[in-house]
């Protein structure tokens, strides 16, 4: 039975359930995710680190995560 309270989120193409508005920040938190070990995109949008905790998640968002490039 599906929980009505939670909704739908692509993790790496991976179907995650997380409560509505949940910050980007908070999900990487709950996976154990160190904030600096890894870049996001929000629906194929670059997050920086500093606006994760602003980017609430919605029903069927897509989140990627890949190693932060260094360097130039």
């Amino acid at each position: 039975m599906n929980d009505t309270q939670n909704i739908n989120v692509s993790l790496d193409g991976q179907l995650q359930q997380v409560k509505p508005a949940t910050p980007l920040a908070e999900l990487l938190s709950a996976l154990s995710l160190a904030p600096e070990s890894v870049a996001t995109a929000l629906n194929g949008q670059f997050v920086a680190r500093e606006a994760r905790a602003q980017a609430l998640l919605k029903d069927g968002d897509q989140v990627l995560l890949f190693k932060p490039i260094v360097g130039g």
